[in-house]
């Protein structure tokens, strides 16, 4: 009888890791999965190979999560939505459970709304988290004309916070430019890129030297020591209150309201054109 036993046993053992790696080989590879820095790539080859049940979760900007030898493919795919939920203020979708891929790639660029309406938005708080109006920072372009970042309502704004003493920010322009490229098609997408902790003439000399072809605008940097933006009302704010990280960056809506923040540099940016097209099309109503 414990041989009979050891042997189901073995039977059993054996059955479970040929449907595991039945389902890691039903299962995408990494590439196909958008958004993920390196350990979160690390991660998903983890999940791929794992024991059933299992779901691996994503939101936008790189959140994830995933679970695995939960009870069921139901409590695997809350407890990996649950766990993305808490590393990111964006909404968090299932990517794959067990075998198959839920992925809604359709839906996935819809994910940074329901955007407010503008009345709604009026009403907001001034924030930097979703949901909320970014403070309006004062700048001028490359003419020397000022503006404010109301200046731009009724359009939906890249504001990146870069300088040219940033390794990553130097690493990924190339790649924002691509972005932006991508759009030409859309008068309603800008970018506005500021510098911090320098002179604007150093950032705008660099980028020539590179090349690079993106709208960068003074936001009256003096170097260094400076560590704060200006207000439209003439007020200074914290670098670091909008940027805990350099590069930082937000997507602002046509009505003004935060709907994404990034910290840190993005791997593929172009991953992000259908998503700025979504709010082009869909905010500010």
């Amino acid at each position: 009888m414990i041989a009979v036993a050891v042997l189901r046993l073995c039977l059993l053992t054996a059955t479970v890791t040929a449907l595991s790696a039945h389902a890691a080989d039903k299962v995408p590879d990494v590439d196909s999965v958008p958004h993920l820095k390196e350990r979160g790539r690390e991660e998903y080859a983890k999940f791929r190979s794992g024991e059933l049940h299992r779901a691996f979760a994503i939101a936008p900007g790189g959140a994830w999560s995933w679970t695995g030898q939960a009870a069921s493919a139901d409590e695997a795919a809350d407890g990996a939505l649950e766990a993305c939920a808490k590393q990111t203020r964006q909404r968090c979708v299932l990517y794959a459970v067990d075998e198959k891929i839920v992925f809604d790639a359709k839906g996935w660029p819809s994910l940074w709304g329901p955007y407010q309406s503008r009345a709604a938005a009026a009403q907001a708080a001034i924030g930097v988290k979703p949901g909320e109006r970014f403070p309006d920072v004062a700048f001028k372009d490359a003419t020397g004309k000022r503006q404010t970042l109301k200046d731009w309502r009724g359009k939906v704004v890249v504001l990146h916070f870069w300088g040219s003493w940033c390794s990553p920010c130097r690493h990924e322009m190339p790649d924002l430019q691509t972005l932006r490229e991508s759009l030409k098609d859309r008068g309603d997408i800008v970018f506005v890129l500021l510098q911090s902790r320098e002179p604007f003439s150093l950032s705008r000399s660099w980028a020539e030297k590179q090349g690079l072809r993106l709208p960068l605008f003074d936001s009256g940097s003096t170097g260094e020591a400076d560590a704060a933006f200006t207000l439209s009302d003439g007020s200074k704010i914290a670098d670091r209150t909008v940027a805990a990280q350099f590069p930082s960056t937000y997507v602002v809506d046509k009505s003004g309201l935060v709907v994404f923040s990034h910290a840190g540099a993005v791997p593929k940016w172009v991953e992000y054109a259908a998503f700025l097209r979504d709010a082009a099309e869909r905010s500010g109503k």
